[in-house]
């Protein structure tokens, strides 16, 4: 098949989960044997025209502005319309705005939902609108919709009574690192500090984390990874929060091996979130073999299925409490401190949840959508 991906920002990168995906389902299309190409954002940097197989084209758009999305999603469609391909794939709700242009000129077209994005609250009046309108696009006009999570999957059909299909993101086998890189960039040890590693925008919850942490009696660190540039207003706050404690490290944004060591090393990994699609961070933790203290938002719990453990949503003291059972409990590593549960049910459930989010099986389930769509 020949197929067109709309939506991310650049391949290769991992400036966020949609990111990842498109580049974990084109790379393993183009080995199965497909025509694939992804529209890259082009804001100026270096243009690449192929990827391990996969065709790159670049859409030319503003750089940092907050018609970014807007106008690159118009030109990359309007690129695609003209091509002869089976599918459009738009990723992300922003985008499947254009979904509408591309169904003018007769291309089927499926749109992948990450996340209610229009809910986050770094968007605007506008963006948070304009988001919106692309997520009921996507309702009305695409041929499928793809939702990462099942709580997504049952607001689709109560708002739009629109079937959409569950097909989850993935986790990647990973080589366990030992400590290198971040001993000599952050002094950082073996199981001597709680990992946040995730982007650094108000629905992740860091705030929270922040606070829970400052009460906390431990001589371990707070590692926050992410990127803190630009310096938005949200950046400015959890850095001025975090000011006068030496313990806690920004490290900006992380990838390759010193993102491996940070997770492999890890005493914990925490995700505060208030809001999530299915998030990339938390499987990557499950894929370096990390205790994980997650909220307990739907996409987080369901995701995790019964592995790790989680606070209230939106609770400091409930998160100042899970941390103090974790750090109290170092025995307990293997087994996620629970004390009712064995070290060998917890392998047994991170070997499960490998096996559910294996990239070649939903790389599968995303094929047949598009074989479906043109018998």
């Amino acid at each position: 098949m020949k197929i067109a991906m709309i939506g991310h920002k650049r391949i290769p990168g991992r400036s966020g989960g949609v990111e990842v995906v498109v580049e974990e389902l084109s790379t393993r299309m183009v080995q199965k044997g497909h025509d694939v190409v992804v529209c890259n954002r082009n804001s100026g940097e270096e243009k690449i025209s192929e990827y391990k197989g996969v065709k790159v084209c670049e859409v030319r758009t503003f750089r940092n502005s907050a018609l970014n999305a807007m106008v690159y999603s118009f030109f990359a469609t309007l690129r695609c319309v003209f091509k002869k391909y089976d599918v459009v794939h738009y990723h992300a709700e922003g985008p499947c705005a254009m979904i509408p242009l591309a169904k003018l000129f007769g291309k089927k077209v499926v749109a992948t939902v990450h996340g209610l994005d229009w809910q986050r609250n770094k968007w605007g009046g506008f963006a948070s609108k304009y988001i919106l309108f692309g997520e009921k696009m996507a309702a009305k006009f695409a041929d499928e919709v793809i939702v990462l999570s099942q709580n997504v999957q049952n607001y689709f059909k109560e708002k739009y009574d629109c079937d959409a299909l569950l097909v989850p993101n993935g986790i990647n086998p990973v080589t366990p690192q030992d400590v290198d890189l971040i001993g000599e960039k952050f002094g950082l040890e073996k199981d001597g500090y709680i990992l946040f590693l995730a982007r650094i925008t108000p629905e992740k919850g860091l705030d929270y984390l922040i606070d829970a942490y400052k009460q906390l009696e431990t001589d371990k660190k707070l590692v926050i990874a992410g990127s803190i540039n630009p310096e938005t207003q949200y950046i400015s706050s959890v850095l001025e929060k975090a000011k006068g404690n030496d313990k806690i490290i920004f490290t900006d944004f992380v990838s390759g091996k010193t993102l491996a060591e940070l997770f492999t090393n890890c005493y914990v990994y925490v995700l505060p979130s208030d809001i999530e699609g299915m998030p990339m961070s938390l499987l990557e933790a499950v894929g370096y073999d990390a205790r994980v203290i997650v909220s307990d938002i739907p996409e987080n719990t369901v995701c995790l299925d019964g592995y790790g453990n989680s606070f209230e949503k939106s609770n400091t003291d409930s998160l100042r409490e899970q941390l103090c059972l974790c750090l109290s409990n170092p025995e307990l590593k293997d087994c996620d401190f629970k004390k009712d549960v064995s070290p060998e049910q917890v392998r047994a459930k991170r070997e499960e949840l490998m096996k559910k989010y294996d990239w070649d099986v939903i790389t599968d389930q995303t094929l047949e959508i598009y074989k479906n769509l043109k018998k």
